[in-house]
């Protein structure tokens, strides 16, 4: 039987995304507000665990940024344990959908690729929380990880969100084959941009698909943790750090446009010359929305 509503699930969402106008809906159409974001994040079922992210991530200054709209196709590249995948869940509402990309397991056959240092504390004093230990790491048994686990926790629940769907794909062809040319309003790539460098993932090709993938006038929201000038991704693995003018070109010769900057996790005094700043401060971070044009 919950395979059964599983599958009438996943078909309502592809049916929605079937239906979902050639264009993104302009900006100001419908776009929640302050009042409406702050209903999201203080909803009572929330994990104490997101809650304590929410101490770091400013999830309220990150979704009014984004603009977020009722009904909205979005996909989550990086989903990791499904924090920012929930929020825009709840946000957007039982009459859009949300994908979670997460790369496949990896073959156990080869070698894990990892970063030269283990990644610091962009908010020091401020301890991130892992996923739940019910939520499950994707495994070749079980793919879909803590992203379907939200989504049935969520559904069972009753609460009035976006069905989220679980994508186990490569980080350089993130876009699941329903979406693939020009279904999604949003894409968010949220503080793993940098992580690409170490891996050695195709980034160009990577951005080249989330552009193909989003409608025209479509948002591409990426925050980061700032790098310093001249450093380009060449930290990713050691201070786990970008420099955002590298990042910015990067993405603009894909064809996207620069519309927004936000600066509400912005630090000034970081000298980002560190994992973990010294003295104990908030790494410099920025969040960047770029568009693909109309």
């Amino acid at each position: 039987m919950h395979t059964i509503r599983r599958t009438a699930r996943l078909a309502l969402a592809s049916a929605a995304t079937a239906l979902a106008a050639c264009t993104a809906i302009p900006p100001g159409s419908n776009t929640l507000t302050a009042s409406q974001v702050a209903a999201v994040v203080a909803a009572p079922d929330r994990t104490a665990a997101d809650r304590t992210n929410d101490l770091r991530r400013k999830p309220e200054q990150m979704l009014a940024f984004i603009g977020l709209r009722p009904g909205m196709v979005a996909l989550d590249v990086s989903a990791g344990g499904g924090y920012t995948t929930e929020l825009l869940a709840r946000a957007i509402g039982p009459t859009g959908s949300v994908y979670g990309q997460r790369p496949p397991p990896r073959d156990p056959a080869r070698a894990s690729i990892a970063p030269a240092q283990p990644e610091g504390e962009s908010r020091p004093g401020i301890t991130a929380s892992a996923a739940p230990v019910a939520m499950a790491t994707p495994t070749a048994a079980n793919p879909a990880g803590p992203v379907a686990q939200r989504d049935a926790k969520l559904h069972s629940a009753g609460i009035p969100a976006a069905p989220m769907i679980a994508v186990s794909q490569a980080f350089d062809d993130p876009v699941p084959a329903a979406a693939a040319d020009a279904q999604l309003d949003l894409v968010t790539l949220m503080f793993n941009y940098h992580d690409l460098g170490f891996m050695g993932v195709d980034r160009a090709r990577m951005n080249r698909a989330i552009h193909r993938a989003l409608k025209p006038g479509g948002i591409y929201v990426i925050a980061d943790h700032a790098g310093r000038p001249g450093t380009g991704i060449s930290e990713s693995g050691t201070l786990h750090r970008i420099e955002e003018s590298f990042l910015r070109e990067e993405v603009e010769r894909a064809g996207f446009v620069l519309v927004g900057e936000g600066s509400f996790l912005r630090n000034p005094n970081d000298p980002r010359d560190r994992n973990t700043p010294e003295p104990p401060q908030p790494k410099d971070e920025f969040v960047l929305k770029f568009q693909k044009p109309r």
